[in-house]
């Protein structure tokens, strides 16, 4: 399968073959579904906790002696029945959300939301990008002229997750350069994954000869 190849005025260069293993993967759902919850859960920071009776502070004495008293027995003002003692079964900092995700599935994953853009058509493949230094004004610019070409309009109006530039190599400009635009995102194709690629309208692969060999090798070990 071909796809054409455009420069940041919006006309088509050329053309790319793509394989078909990636870029054409049978739709799968359930298969995407699990992996981004599982890479969502591995990214999560465990924040809430709870402080049980052996760590807030005081109780260290018997409030009252064990018979005698007519009182019910208690060894600590900060038994969890108490008024300002510790919580029982409260959050804790130290639970583990991770999970296990096979690296043959996050590949899949990867494949088939990558086979769904370009069915959608909401992916580009851009010959190159090039600043001489950063500078926002170039990479607005740049995401007007890409907005040109047919069904892309909202490159260059989206206030919020507009698009993900997948670049072959780091560029410092490149970056820098859109940094300033919080509805694009920069990263190296090599780092292509499922919750990026859905958080994001639009596929911007940059470089595109490089940028799907690496995928290749990536995505078909």
């Amino acid at each position: 399968m071909k796809a054409s190849i455009y420069n940041t005025s919006a006309k088509e260069v050329g053309e790319i073959e793509l394989p078909e293993g990636i870029f054409d993967a049978k739709r799968n759902d359930a298969l995407v579904h699990q992996v981004v919850l599982a890479m969502q859960a591995n990214a999560r920071t465990p924040v809430a906790h709870t402080k049980g009776r052996g760590e807030v502070r005081g109780g260290g004495k018997k409030p009252w002696k064990q018979k005698g008293t007519g009182r019910a027995r208690h060894g600590s003002i900060r038994s969890p029945i108490w008024r300002g003692g510790g919580t029982t079964h409260g959050p804790v900092k130290e639970r583990d959300f991770s999970q296990k995700i096979n690296k043959k599935m996050r590949a899949k994953a990867v494949a088939t939301v990558l086979s769904e853009k370009l069915r959608k058509g909401k992916m580009i493949f851009v010959d190159s990008l090039s600043f001489k230094a950063p500078k926002t004004k170039d990479a607005k610019a740049t995401l007007g002229g890409l907005a040109k070409i047919e069904g892309f309009a909202e490159l260059a109006t989206r206030r919020n997750n507009a698009a993900l530039i997948l670049l072959s190599k780091h560029d410092v400009a490149v970056v820098k350069s859109f940094r300033n635009m919080k509805n694009v995102m920069v990263d190296e194709a090599r780092n292509a994954n499922p919750v990026d690629l859905l958080t994001y309208r639009y596929i911007l692969v940059v470089d595109p000869k490089v940028s799907v060999k690496t995928l290749t090798e990536r995505l078909e070990k």
